[in-house]
């Protein structure tokens, strides 16, 4: 939602954004209904905003989302601040039904957005505890007051290494990298991964290729489809006491569990939900089993999630020796400029609207005692 800024230009915002998923653009609206304005627009506003996004159109990491992840398999809760969302058809891909919805959001509130712009490092102006921030991007140098990071997960998959990986003869790709299950037809598939994206991707898989699945702990299946209203206060709850304490968080499901979901259930009648012990080797041809035995397998489906994408803040040095960071509600404790919203206790979309509305709050109030 503007002009792109010349490489080598500086300017200046009060508040930054770095993200312009469901976290971000709430953050944005949400300081936008605080009176910042837009930096691209209204630069010598007494207080602007501008939102840096990575990608090239609304959406988020759901514009990337594989193919065949309809709807009726998503959670729902992707909503943008006061904006309902449309009826939906539940047999429409994710990929295309969510960010059309994000797209009407920002037609409709028009947040002062360049895009696509990637946000390389982000460093302190000088030793002033309460001086400004240096946001290096693609587009240029920003000089803000304020950060609030919602870059999310998608940009960081995490991908394990085992002995002899880079002497496998077949395929190996992500869950980021994977379209659809025709892709593997036919063929040997170990999904490796005890999450949500693991489970599904057995589903599917499974309809059309061998597989076999493979994840370091036994995965906990829970009883009932995961209320957010009332067990994700007691899930935010667990990741909040963690982020306070300075520790690393995990993945959603080490809070949540999985449930017994339609796709899970079909998984299980087909007898695709057998899960093996982690091997312990990769050979050319397949895989050296926990017990010693050799498993053929042609591809190697890494379903291990994500860590937060937060590689551009490293100049900052947030992390401690335990390599987590402290926050207090979503603002970092050693580095009070610095909002993450996306992270933690909102990694989830069950809090990253939320999380967008505190820091906004935060923000404004932080700015009006140190101006």
């Amino acid at each position: 939602m503007g002009a792109l800024v010349q490489p080598g230009a500086e300017r200046r915002a009060t508040a930054v954004v770095v993200g312009g998923g469901q976290a971000g653009l709430s953050a944005a609206y949400h300081l936008g209904r605080r009176g910042f304005a837009s930096a691209l627009t209204d630069p010598e506003a007494d207080r602007t905003v501008v939102v840096l996004d990575a990608e090239s159109g609304a959406g988020g990491a759901w514009r990337h989302r594989w193919e065949s992840l309809r709807m009726a398999t998503v959670n729902g809760i992707f909503d943008l601040p006061d904006f309902p969302q449309p009826p939906i058809d539940p047999a429409e891909p994710s990929r295309d039904a969510v960010p059309r919805y994000f797209d009407a959001f920002e037609r409709a509130t028009r947040p002062p957005i360049l895009r696509p712009v990637t946000v390389t490092a982000v460093s302190r102006a000088d030793t002033d505890p309460e001086g400004e921030l240096l946001v290096e991007s693609t587009a240029g140098r920003w000089r803000t007051r304020a950060l609030v990071n919602a870059t999310g997960t998608w940009n960081n998959p995490v991908r394990p290494r085992y002995p002899g990986q880079e002497t496998f003869a077949g395929r190996q790709l992500h869950t980021r990298d994977y379209v659809s299950a025709e892709e593997l037809a036919g063929r040997r598939v170990a999904v490796v991964g005890g999450g949500i994206s693991a489970v599904q991707l057995l589903e599917e898989v499974s309809r059309v290729a061998t597989t076999f699945w493979y994840t370091r702990r036994e995965p906990v299946f829970r009883e009932g489809a995961f209320r957010p209203e009332v067990e994700g206060r007691e899930v935010i709850a667990r990741v909040t006491a963690d982020v306070t304490a300075g520790r690393p968080t995990g993945s959603v499901v080490s809070y949540t569990g999985l449930a017994w979901t339609p796709y899970a259930r079909a998984a299980e009648e087909r007898g695709a939900l057998v899960r093996r012990p982690m091997f312990t080797a990769v050979e050319p041809l397949g895989v050296r089993e926990a017990d010693g035995s050799f498993t053929a397998v042609d591809t190697l489906l890494w379903a291990t999630g994500f860590k937060a994408a937060l590689g551009h803040l490293d100049p900052l040095g947030l992390r401690n020796a335990r390599g987590g960071i402290t926050l207090r509600g979503t603002r970092v404790v050693d580095e009070p400029r610095v909002w993450l919203i996306g992270f933690g206790p909102s990694q989830s979309t069950v809090g990253a609207n939320r999380a967008g509305r505190e820091a906004a709050r935060e923000l404004a109030s932080r700015l009006a005692v140190t101006k």
